[in-house]
């Protein structure tokens, strides 16, 4: 495992290009992109304000950077550096923009929620979508890019439009049976949309492409609801985060609940691997090619994690019962890239991640740490989940085992996030000042097995 010089940055604004060929960083009113196996620069663009968003356009010809504190967006060429372009929209403000699947036209949501503009760079046509709805989740996009889901709110109600992306024309327009509609998901084959209410009522509604409701599953009444949804890469299970710190899982042919999976406070069951992070004195780990040559060797630790011994009873938080957003429930969850393995946080126990065997649906491990756990990502092709606690460290999970390294370098990077490169062979750590990559060899998985299972 090796890694990179330390790069500035600000905003944890820090992207891989779809294609993997590029890394685009944000330097206050600056613009970096560097080619990813050489980290040298390529183009440096300058935006006239700090920016606040940057996205790549899904063929990694364009990135468009938002200021939302001026109401502008900048469009920068790869292929044209002299090109640019501009979009102001003016008294309306901007609170979102985002690429269109095509990448040749940009949403800007205005302020207030008024509309959603749809600008076009080909034609420099502008087309309006009207009464979307403030919520978090409220434009979905298929993954093959052809259909876009909108909640909208009409005269105290509810309702999603679908349109067609090539043409933007709407296909269809209904009402949905939500108190206040809270998000929106597709499945990944496109087929089912997924709508729910929010933590005010649990209730989750699943559509088909034409507007037809397939099912609808609630849990329970008179509680805090749903707090969050992942689909599973097959569409075949869709995961539902309550905030009585459940996970449901329902299938894809009733719409009924086929399992749920609890957060206990104590495991009891020895079959279970529970992975406790502990300090340990650092060592020089010799063999290791760091990236450049003349940085020297790597300073890191072989293990810092210890298989615990059942029964072991887990850091639990007692939420402030009379303050908005208790930390409760399961906030963070997501489906491995094969559809083993599904990644949970429970937010009243801040420092464990759960990992469970879809195929068996069973918990399979959990992994302890000394911080909150920040975030966790799935590595897009193989079994392997990268998670960062705001520490200058670095955890991996695999079926194998577990392993803690210490991100070097003289920049104290504090991992506040990171995002897998496509291939899964390098991974970019990102502080609030400062962004390095750390790359992976294919064998680490191996390594990773020996490291965590050494103690």
């Amino acid at each position: 495992m090796n890694f990179s010089e330390t790069f500035k940055l600000s905003g944890l604004l820090c992207k891989f290009s779809p294609n993997g060929k590029y890394l685009a960083s944000c330097v206050q009113y600056r613009l970096v992109v560097r080619d990813v196996r050489s980290l040298q620069v390529l183009q440096l663009f300058t935006c006239v304000d700090r920016i606040q968003h940057v996205e790549w356009s899904a063929d990694s010809s364009f990135i468009l950077c938002a200021m939302y504190r001026r109401g502008l967006v900048q469009v920068w060429s790869l292929e044209q550096p002299e090109w640019h372009c501009r979009i102001d929209e003016g008294s309306a403000g901007l609170v979102a923009s985002c690429w269109s699947p095509d990448g040749r036209h940009i949403l800007n949501t205005t302020e207030f929620h008024l509309r959603i503009t749809v600008w076009s760079l080909c034609t420099k046509s502008v087309s309006y979508i009207k009464y979307p709805k403030a919520c978090q989740q409220g434009i979905a996009f298929t993954q093959d890019g052809r259909h876009m889901a909108v909640a909208e709110r009409r005269d105290c109600k509810d309702y999603v439009s679908i349109f067609v992306c090539g043409d933007w024309q709407l296909l269809r327009h209904f009402d949905t049976d939500t108190q206040d509609l809270a998000g929106l998901a597709w499945a990944p084959n496109g087929c089912v949309l997924a709508a729910w209410d929010s933590c005010l009522e649990y209730k989750i509604l699943l559509y088909s492409l034409d507007g037809r409701l397939l099912g609808s599953f609630c849990a329970y009444e008179w509680s805090l609801g749903i707090k969050s949804v992942a689909w599973s890469p097959s569409s075949q299970f869709l995961a539902i985060g309550s905030y009585d710190g459940k996970v449901r899982i329902l299938n894809h042919v009733t719409w009924k609940m086929l399992t749920e999976f609890e957060h206990p406070a104590t495991i009891n069951n020895p079959k279970i691997v529970v992975y406790k992070e502990a300090e340990k004195s650092p060592r020089l780990l010799l063999g290791t090619r760091p990236f450049p040559p003349s940085r020297g060797a790597v300073t890191s630790v072989e293990s810092k994690y210890e298989i615990a011994s059942v029964p072991i009873s887990l850091q639990t938080l007692k939420p402030a019962a009379d303050r908005a957003n208790p930390k409760i429930g399961v906030g963070l969850l997501a489906f491995s890239a094969d559809n083993y393995f599904l990644a949970t946080r429970n937010d009243n126990m801040p420092h464990a991640v759960w990992v469970w065997d879809v195929q068996k649906l069973r918990l399979l491990a959990v992994l302890e740490q000394l911080a909150p756990v920040r975030t966790f990502q799935w590595d897009p092709q193989r079994p392997r989940l990268a998670v960062c606690t705001g520490g200058p460290r670095v955890y991996l999970w695999s079926p194998a085992g577990c392993v803690s390294v210490q991100v070097p370098g003289e920049a104290d990077i504090q991992v506040l996030a990171l995002t897998w490169h496509r291939s899964g062979d390098s991974l970019a750590l990102l502080s609030k000042d400062h962004f390095c990559l750390c790359f992976l060899e294919p064998q680490c998985v191996g390594t990773i097995g020996q490291l965590g299972k050494a103690t």
